[in-house]
């Protein structure tokens, strides 16, 4: 599981926005902000340094 609607909505950023920014479509994009396909190590690096914020922020703490 991942973070990155919370982080896109704690910035006010757009999926859209970040599909262009990534170079991946929209469909893809939104597919892991809902969680049904995790991104790529490589992929949530990129996404991490688009957002500005550390890699770790993406993840969520499962115990």
């Amino acid at each position: 599981m991942n973070r990155i609607k919370e982080v896109l909505i704690e910035k006010k950023i757009k999926q859209k926005w970040l599909s262009e920014k990534l170079g991946k479509s929209y469909n893809m994009v939104n597919s892991y902000v809902q969680n049904r396909q995790q991104p790529r190590l490589e992929v949530l690096f990129e996404i991490a340094r688009i957002l500005k914020v550390s890699p770790k922020e993406l993840i969520n703490n499962i115990e």
